[in-house]
């Protein structure tokens, strides 16, 4: 099992999407079995082409992270182990010097290497379940896993409790599930310096937001759903999404999301580098459908939003913004 992460050679940006799908073509030479995670990752299946290329999981991710550097001058970080739990924080937490990590299939070897990561370090779990467990000494993902389910159901909840306990010892019984990339939208901000203010990042947000609406609109699309990726200090990432009420392209609506989703995330005092923002599941606008509402103010908001459009369309992409992304001076 690979989980591979994609980065522009030198810096730590995502591919454009033109060039992750040319990637997603290149993991395609190795197996059919892929599951496309957009905007910069996939996971694969490669234990059908062991044979065929004559190498083990380890060898096939070299040929992945050399073919990716020649053809699109792009970098890899690259997870390698027998579950897509462990493959994902295998590519998230590399050795130093190394882009590719291997979690060998061993109890022993996935003990050692969970034990002393933080309890956020396990794939979903957020920041405010993290420290609902260090509440109750369960700062480690080892310490997590010594400890009794029934602690941990009465903690979080049978269900979550079960699941956070099972990824703890490693244990992951999802699949790679062959899928193709759902068209999508994206924008990024990066802050000049760690950004500790919660406003600041959401003034990131609204411009975000602002944008992928126009482009939404622009192209006759709407957006299903919503995801925030947050880039941390040390280059770890955390990604929520949130299907929206109805599809939309209308900036308001993708705004709320977008502070609903930073809102849940609890940052607090939170080191973070950057946001970005997609919208994912698109549809031509012309086949969604809207809830009518009587509410005078949302037709105003609407009627008001098209004459910016045609503002931008006439006059430039900076014609018109929300006055919110304008710092006070």
């Amino acid at each position: 099992m690979l989980y591979v992460r994609f980065r522009a050679a030198g810096t730590e940006a995502a591919p454009g999407e033109r060039t992750y799908t040319g990637l997603l073509g290149l993991l395609a030479e190795f197996s059919p079995v892929i599951e496309a995670l957009p905007p910069d990752a996939a996971l694969v299946d490669v234990g059908g082409a062991l044979r065929y290329f004559g190498r083990d999981a380890a060898g096939i991710a070299a040929l992945v992270r050399v073919r990716a550097l020649a053809r699109y001058d792009v970098d890899c970080t690259i997870g390698v182990a027998a579950n897509p739990l462990l493959a994902r924080m295998a590519a998230h937490d590399p050795a130093p010097g190394e882009a590719i990590r291997t979690v060998p299939d061993d109890p022993d070897e996935v003990g050692a290497f969970l034990a002393r990561k933080p309890a956020a370090a396990l794939y979903g779990v957020g920041q405010a379940t993290a420290r609902t467990l260090s509440a109750y000494g369960l700062d480690s993902v080892g310490r997590i896993a010594a400890a009794p389910p029934a602690a941990l159901q009465r903690i979080l909840g049978a269900s979550a409790g079960r699941r956070v306990l099972e990824r703890a010892r490693g244990i992951d019984p999802a699949f790679v599930t062959p899928n193709a990339p759902a068209r999508s939208l994206g924008a990024e901000h990066r802050f000049d310096h760690d950004e500790l203010d919660p406003d600041h990042r959401r003034r990131a947000l609204l411009t975000l937001a602002h944008e992928l609406g126009t482009r939404l609109r622009t192209d006759g699309q709407v957006a299903r759903s919503l995801t925030l990726t947050v880039r941390y200090a040390d280059r770890s990432t955390t990604t929520r999404s949130r299907v929206l009420p109805e599809p939309t392209a209308h900036t308001p609506a993708l705004t709320a999301a977008a502070y609903a989703l930073h809102a849940s995330l609890a940052l607090q005092r939170a080191r973070v580098r950057g946001v970005s923002l997609r919208a994912e599941g698109l549809m031509p606008a012309e086949l969604a459908s809207h809830q009518l509402t009587f509410d005078p103010a949302d037709e105003k908001s609407r009627r008001i939003e098209a004459a910016a459009d045609r503002a931008r369309a006439r006059f430039g992409a900076g014609a018109v913004r929300p006055a919110g992304t304008l710092r006070a001076a």
